[in-house]
């Protein structure tokens, strides 16, 4: 039998509960909308966590002309502004320092682990402050995440408000970022390579099929990895091209969905692939993302991505039966 003391107390908790989950929607809308420090709570919200390396107060990271809601061309160029702290290459232990990433339509990553590096997060493992970006029309989300040299964000995190982008498929789209500064001098000698230098995959093989989320082993013989911004004779870092030709042979390597930068000397990546058939293919590139002379790169192999990783059932049956 209810109760009016029952009913009074019932509607005094769901009036709790309904307090708490606001407070909880506050936090995080507090969080994600705060200074770009990202970590430095308000009105009593807990500063989010990251990894070991801590950022200094007042630290910031931002879009440089780039404004919420800006239409764009489907190549443009976002130029990555930094307060109160420095840029530093990937694998470069420099106090109160770190190295950008953007995130393209996705929300921020688990914060105390190195940031994953796939379509959706692209790394600029050499320090860079700027990059030419390419996006498919439509709209979009952009979010900077600074990192330290093991691309782990900071503690209190250092990352920039998110903001959406429309991205056009006309020519005459009148672009949101500032135009890249001109070129004052000719382009610097290419990195040479031994002769007998040579980029595979180890895993995946030709023709396999694979999950979503793929662990790509990079193999290297005749040269050394070392990660960009540093310079020694016979090394370079790994790049993964994905349904895409190779680019110009002369200049940096873009960064963008179809060219995954591992700048940091990684030897191996877990990425995202949607499903279906792929082409992947390896280029080797020196501390300024520019391939050797000559350029070290692998053949390319083709992957399917499937649900389950493994070959479809019909597949088998319409080629074995």
């Amino acid at each position: 039998m209810r109760t009016a003391g029952a009913d009074v107390a019932n509607t005094c908790t769901a009036g709790l509960l309904a307090v708490l989950m606001l407070a909880a929607g506050c936090g995080v809308a507090l969080a994600q909308g705060a200074p770009p420090a990202g970590g430095h709570g308000a009105l009593g919200v807990p500063a989010l966590r990251g990894g070991p390396v801590a950022s200094p107060p007042g630290a910031a990271v931002y879009f440089i002309a780039l404004k919420d809601g800006a239409t764009v061309p489907q190549k443009f160029v976002v130029h990555f502004g930094l307060t109160g702290m420095g840029v530093a290459p990937a694998g470069s232990d420099r106090e109160n320092s770190g190295h950008h990433h953007l995130l393209i339509d996705t929300d921020l990553p688990p914060l105390d682990q190195p940031i994953p590096s796939d379509f959706q997060h692209l790394h600029f493992g050499a320090g860079q402050t700027e990059a030419e970006v390419t996006l498919p029309p439509g709209p979009h989300t952009l979010q900077l995440l600074l990192a330290d040299k093991d691309h782990i964000p900071h503690s209190p995190p250092v990352m920039s408000p998110r903001i959406r982008i429309v991205v056009s498929d006309g020519a005459a789209t009148a672009a949101a970022a500032a135009p890249a500064p001109a070129a004052v001098s000719g382009p610097k000698a290419r990195s040479p390579s031994p002769a007998d230098a040579k980029v595979y995959f180890v895993q995946p093989t030709d023709g396999a099929y694979v999950s979503r989320t793929p662990v790509i082993r990079f193999g290297l013989i005749n040269m050394g990895v070392a990660p960009a911004g540093v310079a020694k004779a016979n090394t370079g870092h790994h790049h993964l091209i994905i349904d895409s030709e190779l680019p110009p042979l002369d200049q940096p390597i873009p960064s963008d969905f179809q060219h995954l930068h591992f700048g940091s000397g990684q030897t191996e990546a877990k990425v995202t692939l949607p499903l279906g058939r792929h082409t992947l293919q390896l280029l080797l590139a020196d501390e300024d993302h520019v391939p050797h002379d000559p350029p070290v790169f692998s053949k390319p192999i083709t992957v399917t991505v499937t649900k389950s990783g493994r070959r479809p059932r019909s597949v088998s049956r319409w080629r074995y039966h």
